[in-house]
């Protein structure tokens, strides 16, 4: 039985909640090989909850801390889309080494998406879908997007670590 997946958006949560998570977020592991693609879970989540255009959240499953990823917008050429604003840039996703290969980080993105139709309904920012990168050294992260609905749109060269597959999810997808 899969499990299910919640989003907890950091903005959201009173300062004594946030930092619980900021510690469980601290607390994370990486998969050998896996800081070539996303950085640190608890820098990034820092970075987010300083740029207004970045949302961070924190995965849980089973009332743990599972993962992280922010949601961005205007900068979906970061993931080699044609522009800024069509689309939300899905960034910094990561499922922790210990919950990894359970389907989770599958659920998550799918969850992602969802949540940007509803951020997009509430802020009218006016973008039609999500769009990521993924590393080509990373399948596993490729196919876990692919299983939550994204499509790959083409090779995009401007990785800092190598070439990358743009993948976007229409939110009628």
């Amino acid at each position: 039985m899969l499990e299910t997946v919640w989003l907890i958006p950091l903005k959201n949560l009173d300062d004594d909640a946030r930092a619980i998570k900021l510690g469980d977020i601290a607390g994370m592991e990486l998969a050998a090989g896996q800081e070539d693609f996303v950085g640190d879970p608890f820098k990034m989540m820092l970075m987010g909850l300083e740029d207004e255009s970045r949302l961070p959240y924190v995965i849980e499953a089973d009332g743990a801390a599972v993962g992280v990823f922010t949601l961005q917008a205007g900068a979906a050429t970061l993931a080699g889309w044609p522009d800024d604003d069509s689309a939300w840039l899905l960034r910094g996703f990561l499922i922790d080494r210990r919950h990894q290969g359970r389907g989770l980080g599958t659920q998550a993105a799918a969850a992602a998406a969802r949540e940007a139709v509803k951020l997009t309904a509430r802020l009218g920012g006016g973008q039609a879908g999500v769009v990521l990168s993924v590393n080509e050294r990373n399948p596993a992260g490729k196919a876990a997007y692919a299983k939550a609905g994204f499509a790959e749109t083409g090779r995009y060269l401007g990785g800092s670590v190598g070439p990358q597959w743009t993948m976007y999810r229409g939110f009628g997808d």
